[in-house]
């Protein structure tokens, strides 16, 4: 059974840190490519960044970029995102999600991020 299990979200002040941890199972983690995605109240879920599955390349939203750092442990099965400068506009649930195509791409329920003072 495929599981995508997030953490570490919770309530930060403006300027702090968060770190994600997204635990997988069910599936061959190290051919996937892992994705972080977010989305705030009334707003479409967004993709923050991207890992590819040997973790050599990465890839982020504009609105991230020099705050933001994702990376793996493919011996862990685990996928992080390390969250800096942390600011309100960052509130929102964050996915995290492992694709290999169309037809194996999968969800977790992700955890609630909090920017507020």
């Amino acid at each position: 059974q495929v599981q995508l299990v997030e953490s570490g979200g919770g309530l930060v002040q403006p300027g702090g840190s968060l770190r994600l941890s997204c635990a997988a199972s069910g599936f061959t983690f190290n051919t996937y490519v892992m994705s972080w995605y977010r989305q705030a109240p009334g707003k479409e879920r967004e993709l923050v960044a991207y890992i590819t599955s040997a973790g050599g390349s990465t890839n982020y939203a504009d609105s991230v970029k020099g705050r933001f750092t994702i990376f793996r442990d493919n011996a862990k099965n685990a996928v992080y995102l390390q969250m800096n400068t942390l600011k309100p506009e960052d509130t929102a649930v964050y996915y995290c999600n492992g694709r290999l195509n169309s037809y194996r791409n999968y969800w977790g329920k992700g955890t609630l991020v909090t920017v507020s003072s």
